[in-house]
């Protein structure tokens, strides 16, 4: 019984996973479907980047602490409800984007 009660744990688990793709289906208008675009043609293009570098900037915006090219407000609004399981899911599947 308490293999079936962890095995069903650990999958709840997995369902619960933050999805990056979904994610970041609001991030598209600014910075296109595969994050090619500068965002309002004043931010750095994000494709190539890695995911460290991607999560830090999340993280950085969320805390208000970035303004990179005056996009901190707009940006901090956008991640604001994101947690850190959603910011490192969104940064590994950009990171991922070929």
């Amino acid at each position: 019984m308490k293999k079936i009660a962890l095995a069903m744990l650990f999958a709840g688990v997995s369902l619960m996973a933050a999805d990056g793709k979904a994610l970041t289906a609001k991030c598209a208008a600014c910075h296109g479907a595969s994050f090619e675009k500068a965002a309002l043609g004043k931010s750095g293009i994000v494709k190539g980047q890695t995911a460290a570098v991607i999560e830090t900037s999340l993280k950085a915006y969320k805390a208000g602490t970035q303004n990179k090219a005056g996009m901190g407000a707009l940006m901090k609004g956008q991640v604001a409800s994101m947690s850190d399981a959603d910011i490192k899911a969104v940064a590994t599947y950009v990171a991922g984007i070929k």
